[in-house]
């Protein structure tokens, strides 16, 4: 499986962004999709996951300005952030793989990630 992200960049506090990332390859493979985002000096974090089953996680930082959802006939997986803040800065990755039924901790054997898009939330 191969993941392609896009759409990030540059907007002021308060704006939006909507990020995309593609998949292709053995998309089978796939179950379970999320977001992370690292930070400078910081640990790679969750952001959101659509579970294996459907269900949706997201971490209270993000709750509420925050949207993931999947296109499973395009293989697409979408991430709109509304309502920006400075410490939504970070490179944000896409992951997607083979998850525990009723989880998003994939398998690692089908644990994928995309390349990363830089995401600066600035004035």
């Amino acid at each position: 499986v191969q993941l392609q992200a896009s759409g990030g960049g540059l907007v002021q506090p308060g704006g939006s962004l909507r990020l995309s990332c593609a998949a292709s390859g053995s998309t089978s493979d796939i179950n379970a999709v999320g977001w992370y985002r690292q930070a400078p000096g910081k640990q790679r974090e969750l952001v959101a996951a659509i579970a294996e089953g459907g269900r949706i996680i997201y971490p209270n930082s993000v709750k509420g300005r925050f949207t993931i959802s999947r296109d499973t006939a395009k293989n697409m997986v979408y991430l709109q952030m509304n309502n920006l803040k400075p410490e939504d800065t970070g490179v944000y990755y896409c992951n997607a793989g083979w998850a525990y039924s009723g989880t998003h901790v994939l398998l690692p054997r089908y644990n994928y990630w995309g390349q990363g898009t830089q995401v600066t939330v600035s004035s």
